[in-house]
């Protein structure tokens, strides 16, 4: 069974950073592409950053050049690092898993994680 957990969540104030992890059991991601979405109140859920099997990123406008996916084959993790946080980007964050990073990009994914809370206050 395929298992996705997000954490590293939270409240920070806007300008901070948080990172997010999601491990990954059941799957090898060495050959998966992998994303992350966000899902704000009262929002669609938006797609935000992915990663190929390569290594090869991918990001929504909104977050490039704050936000930085990157994955440890090793440690089966994806991460998400966000450096200059705005309110908003509140939302739950959640992790994903697909075969090819077009699939990601497009919300067509094989697995979900259960999601993260991030709260960015002003």
């Amino acid at each position: 069974q395929v298992q996705l957990v997000e954490s590293g969540g939270g409240l920070v104030q806007a300008g901070g950073s948080l990172r997010l992890s999601c491990v990954v059991s059941g799957r090898t991601i060495s050959s998966s592409a992998m994303g992350w979405f966000r899902h704000a109140l009262g929002k669609e859920r938006e797609f935000i950053a992915a990663i190929s099997w390569d290594g090869s990123p991918y990001y929504t406008e909104s977050v490039e050049g704050r936000f930085t996916i990157s994955r440890d084959n090793a440690e089966n993790t994806v991460y998400l690092q966000m450096n200059s946080l705005k309110s908003e980007d509140t939302a739950v964050y959640y992790c994903a898993a697909s075969t090819v990073v077009a699939r990601v990009i497009g919300a067509d994914t094989d697995y979900w994680g259960q999601g993260t809370q991030v709260t960015v206050s002003s």
